[in-house]
């Protein structure tokens, strides 16, 4: 499975290694990373097929993950997105569930219930 993370968080990417580390070397999953939404979109463009799964940040300047996830949705209807939220909103999980999220997840994330759900 090929997922693309969005997060204006740099440091996110060590996280995911670090976390999945023993699922990458064993070929079962790989990560692309993106800074931006906007960045997010040119890059699913460039890899045209390759990511199943986009796991997007809400908050983060610019475009953030509610119009990104809007966005994938009207153009990739197949593809799986999965919305993270440092903030427990209910509106932001209503306007996430609106625009087609396929599932919703609070920081700190919980990786064990992650794992479980990419790699089922």
């Amino acid at each position: 499975m090929k997922v693309m993370v969005v997060d204006d968080e740099a440091d996110v990417r060590t996280l995911f290694e670090q976390r999945f580390r023993r699922e990458v070397r064993a070929g079962q999953i790989a990560f692309y990373f993106a800074l931006s939404a906007e960045e997010a979109l040119v890059l699913l463009e460039q890899l045209m097929g390759e990511v199943s799964l986009i796991l997007s940040d809400i908050n983060m300047p610019g475009m953030n993950g509610l119009d990104l996830l809007k966005a994938v949705k009207e153009k990739h209807h197949h593809l799986k997105v999965f919305m993270i939220t440092a903030y427990g909103n209910a509106e932001y999980q209503q306007r996430a569930v609106d625009y087609g999220c396929d599932d919703y997840f609070t920081k700190p994330l919980d990786f064990g219930m992650l794992k479980a759900k990419l790699l089922t």
